[in-house]
C-alpha cells in the first residue's frame, strides 16, 4: 500500500457512525475509500455539500457538482447542497464532529502550518482556518517529511493557520497526539521502530512504554509517556 492511502486508511479508523466529517484536498479526500464497514458518515464539502459521495466514472462528472478543490464528486441519496455561507456557518457553529486536513508543518504543541509558503502565489486562504477554529476534533494527514527536512517541528516557520492545537497526526510512519501540549508518539504503523519515527522528527516526542510491545500499540493517553528526545535533522 502506497504512503498515501496507508495514511487515510489509518484515518478511517477514527471515524464513528454518523459523524459529520470535512475532508481537506489532497491525502484528506483518500479517506473516503476506507470508511469502515457497516458505520454511515456523513461527508461534507466546504463548498456546499453533505452527502458527497465517490469519484464518478468517466463521462459521468458533472460540471456544477465539485468538492472544495474543484475536483467532480457524486452525490449520495439523500445528500444536501445549499450556499457558502450556510456552510460555513456548519462549520463556524461547531457542528462539525471532524475535519481532516493536510499539513505543511506541525509544531511540538500541534499547531498546524498548511495554507500558504511565503513568496508562493496562493489563491486565497480557503477554509483552513475555520475548520481548525471550528471542527469538534482536527486530524492532519500528512508525510511525515519532505525533501527530507521533517514536517513535525519544534517551531512552525511558516504561517500557522491556527494558534489551537490538533487532535492528532498520522503519517506514513506513526501517529502522534499532543495530550497535555507535547507531542507524543501514540502508535507506530507495522515495520516501523520508535528510532525511525525520532529520526524523521524535529520536535521532542513523548514515547510511551506501550510502545515495546511488537504490535502496532494504541496509547489512549500520554499521561504516563516518558520523554524522549531525537536529533533535529
Amino acid at each position: 500500500m502506497d504512503a498515501q492511502s496507508l495514511i487515510a486508511k489509518r484515518i478511517a479508523q477514527e471515524l464513528r457512525d454518523g459523524v459529520l466529517v470535512n475532508l481537506g484536498i489532497g491525502i484528506p479526500t483518500l479517506v473516503a475509500n476506507f470508511v469502515p464497514k457497516g458505520i454511515h458518515v456523513f461527508f461534507q464539502s466546504e463548498n456546499g455539500l453533505i452527502g458527497t459521495g465517490p469519484v464518478p466514472e468517466p463521462g459521468m462528472a458533472l460540471p456544477w457538482l465539485t468538492d472544495a478543490g474543484g475536483k467532480p464528486v457524486t452525490a449520495l441519496p439523500g445528500a444536501s447542497t445549499f450556499d457558502s455561507a450556510t456552510s460555513f456557518g456548519l462549520i463556524r457553529g461547531g457542528h462539525l464532529d471532524i475535519t481532516v486536513l493536510g499539513g505543511l508543518q506541525v509544531d511540538r504543541h500541534g499547531r498546524l502550518a498548511n495554507w500558504m509558503v511565503p513568496g508562493r502565489m496562493v489563491p486565497g486562504m480557503g477554509g483552513a482556518m475555520d475548520l481548525v477554529a471550528g471542527a469538534r476534533r482536527v486530524i492532519v494527514a500528512m508525510q511525515h517529511t519532505a525533501k527530507g527536512r521533517p514536517k513535525i517541528v519544534r517551531e512552525c516557520s511558516l504561517p500557522l493557520t491556527s494558534d489551537r492545537p490538533v487532535d492528532l497526526v498520522v503519517t506514513e510512519l506513526a501517529v502522534i497526539g499532543f495530550p497535555e501540549g507535547r507531542a507524543t508518539l501514540l502508535e507506530m504503523h507495522e515495520g516501523v521502530t520508535v528510532e525511525e519515527v525520532v529520526a524523521a522528527t524535529e520536535a521532542e516526542l513523548a514515547i510511551s512504554p506501550e510502545l515495546s510491545k511488537p504490535t502496532i500499540a494504541r496509547v489512549a493517553s500520554g499521561a504516563d509517556a516518558k520523554p524522549f528526545v531525537g536529533d533535529a535533522l
